[in-house]
């Protein structure tokens, strides 16, 4: 029968190791503070006049709103999507007088007197915006999730003429994700809407 031999340095180590992971819970613990101690400022509530989708709303917000959530909470318009709510994944692409904007990185605040545009505002009654026909036509979509922020950045490169080449359009949508990889669906899409 083969006897395996350790050493003291392995014997050391793995202690060493067990320990620290015994001690995590209340290291860890040490980075929370009790919530029942903290004393947060009062909310500020604004009274916002916006123009969305070509309507006046008048609504009023928590000066710390984000135009995602008034969008989506106050006024419930939830074509855009809150995806990762850090700006990196483009599920909240609206557009602002015309330029794209994350509206999770957007403090309702700001919007006053602009005018901002969200999917629902996009098509004109029932004909549909070319990219979302496009979008329906080249399969530019799976899941859903991401497709209305991808198609207010389609519009934007298509306006904004970021369609020369397929690197070119890549490059300008970069900063929306798809979980599901309609990639190649998505730059069909533009490149359709781009040709007409």
């Amino acid at each position: 029968m083969n006897k395996q031999h350790y050493s003291r340095r392995f014997f050391l180590k793995s202690s060493a190791a067990f320990t620290a992971l015994a001690a995590l819970p209340a290291g860890v613990k040490a980075f929370y503070v009790d919530v029942e101690n903290v004393v947060l400022p009062p909310r500020q509530m604004l009274p916002l006049k916006v123009k969305v989708n070509k309507q006046e709303y008048e609504v009023l917000a928590d000066s710390r709103t984000t135009l995602l959530d008034l969008l989506r909470e106050n006024l419930g318009l939830t074509g855009s999507k809150k995806g990762c709510d850090h700006g990196q994944c483009g599920a909240c692409t609206v557009h602002i007088n015309g330029e794209r904007a994350l509206s999770c990185l957007t403090l309702a605040a700001m919007v006053p007197g602009q005018e901002v545009t969200t999917i629902e505002g996009l098509a004109d009654g029932d004909h549909l915006h070319p990219m979302q026909q496009a979008f329906i036509e080249c399969d530019g979509f799976q899941c859903g999730y991401c497709t209305p922020g991808q198609i207010m950045s389609a519009v934007a490169c298509v306006k904004e003429g970021h369609t020369g080449s397929v690197e070119e359009i890549k490059e300008f949508m970069s900063g929306n994700l798809c979980r599901c990889g309609a990639y190649n669906g998505i730059v069909q899409s533009i490149q359709k809407v781009a040709a007409r």
